[in-house]
């Protein structure tokens, strides 16, 4: 066999096929063999046997021969396992990676035109803003309070401040006011 010729898909193909065809033959063969062999074990008597004695015999010598059938078929799944795997994994990859950094490529111009185009409106925004007149802002909304409401008596004033007041808090007493009888 060419070492070289199993680098390659018809030469890869070409050994699992003849592998898994040669693994189910055997296992067609084991269960054959373990079907005659337990027939035959169950009409063969040997002296001293009970009961059962021949059925369990038959059981336990063909129970290999099954073993044997049911490996046979697991290496047949395998080698098709293995052409699957090699045909995935080493011949299909290097389209899958074109493929890949495709669509890489892809997502990366969408993202970049709509930065382009965000950075373009929000540029867009400024330009006019700028060029309105002051009294027709867009999108400013007006005090709800002017300076001319503020009186100079702010009852809030009164109040000392909690840190660097005018004059310190001693208590909590002297944010409230004393009642007449207390």
């Amino acid at each position: 066999m060419d070492i070289n010729a199993l680098f390659t898909d018809e030469g890869l193909r070409a050994f699992t096929a003849t592998v898994r065809d040669q693994h189910v033959r055997d296992a067609q063969q084991y269960g054959q063999i373990a079907d005659i062999v337990r027939r035959r074990l169950e009409q063969t008597p040997i002296e001293g046997d009970r009961w059962m004695s021949k059925k369990l015999r038959a059981w336990k010598v063909s129970r290999q021969l099954k073993a044997m059938q049911k490996a046979s078929g697991e290496a047949a799944s395998k080698a098709e396992a293995l052409y699957a795997t090699y045909k995935n994994e080493v011949l299909e990859l290097p389209q899958r990676r074109a493929a890949a950094e495709a669509r890489k490529l892809e997502r990366k111009q969408g993202r970049q035109a709509a930065l382009g185009a965000a950075v373009a409106k929000s540029l867009d925004k400024t330009v006019t803003a700028l060029n309105t007149p002051t009294e027709q802002v867009p999108g400013v909304v007006p005090q709800a309070r002017s300076a001319e409401f503020v009186t100079p008596d702010n009852p809030w004033n009164q109040w000392p401040m909690a840190a660097g007041g005018e004059r310190p808090t001693s208590t909590i007493n002297d944010y409230f006011a004393k009642g007449e009888g207390q």
